[in-house]
């Protein structure tokens, strides 16, 4: 225990609150029991830390990370106990997905000690709302996605931009302070703007470590899949990556893969849980969330850049992009005659040149070109929507 509070208290020395992700002021923080879940490397660990650091005694809180070697041979519950007892009242359990039966114990812990506060971190692949001691009645569950192309500028270059709304956005009522020229910003956070860990320069090796780990312990640790089908996972992945963007032949993939046809959904589901893919789905029957699934991107631009590098396909970072900071906020499906759906408007996504021959010239059709400082009329810039969180 006394080693547990000495590493708990040097995170917090080292922790620095001068920004905070767009999650931090829309959790709950003095409900019973909170889960904060998202991909390896966005920042979960770093907003917990400072949630305690601006508002907690830090007498009476306790930072762990459920990969300690602490837990080799104690319980999280016999850590609860003893913590309730010396007149805690706040537990913070990191990467709670690295302790086996973490849900029975939580449920535990949850039970045992009414007057506890409990905050945990996991990888976005725990299925928390389905776990075997049923968490969904007691914890109430977040999920943290990587840095907006806002957050970014204001983490990496103290630019202090506000949200702004979808209806904002294509209205072209967008105002960047003290930036005349967004776009070099912008093509920079596509390569490197995603992970706060980024701003060290250190983006290709964290990020390809990031990936490594997800696919070979983080999926085959939640789902019990072999060595074997971590290597398939991999080939998928490369596939995807090389795409343009990719749209699946389930049966070809199955068959090159040699696995079936239900092993290949669940693959794509894990890895799409796990922050590698992003699913975009058609509307169907009028039911958009039961839509098949139409196009396959890698979850962010930076996983493109780290597996592609310069190959990388432009139209496809530019559809990733949209895609991946449009669906924190809105239900985003795949449009007939254009890229994307949103509530009731149309958006096909192109350069500077693009046309406007594939869609509807009226008032819920827009044209998003990459490559333009400002919008006019329905032609928005495809930097704008990374501003809507």
């Amino acid at each position: 225990m006394r080693i547990l509070y000495q590493k708990y208290e040097t995170l917090l020395q080292n922790t620095t609150t001068d920004f905070k992700r767009y999650l931090y002021k829309k959790v709950s923080w003095d409900s019973r029991m909170i889960g904060i879940i998202g991909a390896r490397g966005v920042g979960k660990t770093t907003m917990i830390l400072q949630y305690i650091k601006e508002n907690l005694d830090t007498k009476k809180a306790l930072y762990v990370s459920a990969d300690d070697i602490y837990f080799g041979k104690n319980k999280l519950v016999d850590l609860a106990d003893d913590f309730y007892k010396n007149a805690g009242e706040y537990l913070f359990i990191d990467e709670i997905h690295k302790y086996t039966d973490w849900s029975r114990e939580l449920k535990n812990i949850y039970d045992s000690f009414p007057d506890l506060k409990v905050v945990f971190t996991g990888s976005s692949i725990l299925d928390i709302l389905k776990g075997s001691a049923d968490l969904s009645r007691r914890a109430i569950i977040y999920k943290l996605h990587g840095l907006s192309f806002r957050e970014y500028l204001n983490f990496f270059h103290h630019y202090e931009i506000d949200v702004y709304s979808l209806k904002q956005i294509i209205n072209n009522e967008v105002k960047l302070k003290n930036i005349k020229h967004p776009l070099p910003l912008f093509k920079d956070y596509l390569i490197r703007g995603y992970y706060p860990f980024g701003i060290e320069n250190e983006i290709n090796l964290r990020l390809g470590q990031i990936i490594v780990q997800t696919i070979e312990t983080d999926i085959p640790q939640y789902a019990n899949l072999n060595v074997g089908t971590s290597r398939k996972l991999r080939r998928l992945l490369s596939i995807i990556a090389e795409s343009v963007p990719f749209k699946p032949n389930f049966s070809k993939l199955a068959k090159m893969l040699n696995v079936s046809r239900n092993s290949l959904d669940d693959y794509f589901s894990y890895m799409g849980k796990a922050g590698l893919i992003g699913q975009l789905r058609n509307e169907t029957s009028g039911i958009r969330r039961l839509g098949k699934v139409d196009k396959v991107y890698l979850d962010n631009t930076n996983i493109i850049f780290n597996l592609v590098g310069d190959k990388s396909n432009i139209g496809n970072i530019r559809e990733t992009f949209f895609f991946n900071q449009m669906r924190v906020k809105n239900e985003v499906i795949s449009a007939k005659k254009a890229d994307f759906i949103i509530d009731n408007y149309t958006f096909e996504i192109g350069g500077k040149n693009k046309q406007q021959k594939q869609i509807e010239k009226d008032d819920k059709s827009f044209v998003v070109k990459d490559d333009i400082e400002f919008g006019y009329r329905n032609v928005i810039p495809l930097w704008a929507f990374g501003l809507n969180y």
